[in-house]
């Protein structure tokens, strides 16, 4: 197994709060049982370094990322901190993409949760059947399924199936959600997460009742008016699940 290196002393003041932050993401999806034993990823971009981002050291449950063992890397996938983790090529390949050609995609989350694999792997996808979903069916993207994401080949049909949206379900596999920040790209998930747990319940129960196409336009014209503030979009939220996770452990901020 590889160790980790102390980076604090080396980088900036504005990237040890990025890690910290990121940390905590991991550590918060494996609190609510988000993780898939070593597989799946959440990316960040360093402020100010276009090129570069940090994704979790592969070999590492969720619950062992801290800020120091991330892994920065560049679009190339050279690492850029003197880590000797390994990354995993199914992640770069995906997010190095992403962050690449979406200069507005700052974090970006790849999961396998039950639910929402479920979905995906359901003919019709997220359907309009509960509050969460008339929040997210409009704003979600598909892509047909190709196999294990490794080959860079696939990546202007990841562009193309995405189109203007910044949540994407991969059929038969799971979502890829994104964000401007970090706290955005976690609500979204969150709220897409709900959205298909909700649905599996439903389906399992009998015929569900479908929301109105102007009721959901509706919905979303006054989302905003439930927000502590709209300009800091899942900040609350995730600083919330942070004093969460804090009053377990605090490893993560090392």
């Amino acid at each position: 197994m590889a160790t980790a290196i102390n980076v604090q002393s080396s980088c900036s003041a504005e990237e040890w709060k990025v890690r910290q932050r990121l940390a905590a993401c991991y550590r918060i999806f494996a609190y609510l049982g988000w993780d898939e034993m070593i597989f799946n990823h959440i990316t960040l971009k360093i402020p100010g370094e276009d090129d570069a981002f940090l994704i979790n050291p592969y070999g590492l449950h969720f619950s062992e990322v801290t800020a120091s063992n991330l892994v920065k890397i560049d679009i190339e996938g050279n690492t850029l901190d003197g880590s000797t983790f390994p990354v995993n090529k199914a992640g770069f390949t995906q997010h190095s993409l992403f962050h690449r050609e979406l200069p507005d995609v700052h974090a970006i989350i790849h999961t396998h949760t039950t639910a929402t694999m479920a979905v995906a792997s359901l003919e019709g996808g997220l359907r309009p059947i509960n509050f969460y979903a008339a929040a997210v069916v409009p704003r979600l993207a598909y892509h047909k399924f190709e196999g294990v994401t490794v080959h860079a080949e696939e990546g202007p049909r990841f562009l193309a199936s995405l189109g203007k949206k910044r949540m994407m379900l991969l059929e038969n596999h799971g979502p890829v959600v994104m964000g401007r920040t970090l706290e955005e790209a976690f609500l979204n998930h969150w709220v897409l997460q709900r959205a298909c747990e909700i649905q599996m319940q439903t389906l399992a129960m009998g015929k569900p009742v479908m929301i109105d196409e102007e009721v959901i336009k509706k919905h979303l014209a006054n989302l905003s008016q439930t927000s502590i503030d709209p300009a800091i979009q899942g900040i609350p939220e995730f600083d919330a699940m942070v004093r969460l996770i804090d009053r377990e452990d605090k490893s993560w901020r090392e």
